[in-house]
């Protein structure tokens, strides 16, 4: 039996919930809602519930320190859950990719993302699991306005379908491994 450490990255507070920023905290809600997990508590920072899935217990995190930060929460849970970088999975939003295309890999570059930033800092390197949840890049204004902006009507037509392929693909990467999820995952929208 193993503990995994699935993170959803967002920024707390009424003013956010609908952001595009905030579709970490969305997917984690999703699968807290999907595993019939207990209430989110607050600690580390953050609001965390625990759940098992199968043969293995998941923490479920949302860091509550703004993103910029929010490397500071899932180390608390790291440390407190004894679960090793290799256990982590982060869901995050992705301008790089287009809304609605949700990739898993392992590892990288933060390309900018405050909140892996943060995360690479505080939790011993890049070599978690990440969640990429497309988002797109604006066609116009600036990537911190279109981050902090919240989905347009055309996306929140589909975003039950979007969130629920993030949850899918957290699921399997749970419990058959990111490899596997990855073929699983990536062959369709």
């Amino acid at each position: 039996m193993s503990t995994h450490l699935i993170v959803g990255l967002g920024n707390p507070g009424p003013k956010y919930v609908g952001n595009r920023h905030n579709v970490g905290f969305m997917v984690v809600d999703e699968l807290a809602r999907r595993w019939g997990a207990p209430s989110f508590r607050d600690k580390f920072k953050g609001e965390f519930t625990k759940v098992s899935v199968g043969q293995d217990e998941v923490v479920l995190l949302k860091p509550m320190t703004f993103m910029n930060l929010s490397g500071e929460a899932v180390q608390a849970a790291m440390r407190f859950f004894k679960v090793p970088l290799d256990q982590v999975l982060c869901v995050h939003d992705e301008l790089d990719l287009d809304f609605g295309v949700v990739r898993l890999k392992i590892g990288g570059g933060t390309a900018g993302h405050n909140g892996l930033r943060s995360m690479v800092e505080h939790c011993g390197g890049p070599d978690f699991a990440r969640c990429r949840m497309g988002i797109g890049r604006p066609t116009r204004g600036r990537p911190e306005q279109h981050v902090l902006s919240d989905f347009d009507s055309l996306e929140r037509a589909e975003l039950v379908e979007v969130l629920d392929l993030g949850a899918d693909a957290v699921e399997t990467t749970v419990r058959e491994g990111v490899g596997r999820a990855m073929n699983r995952h990536h062959t369709r929208r």
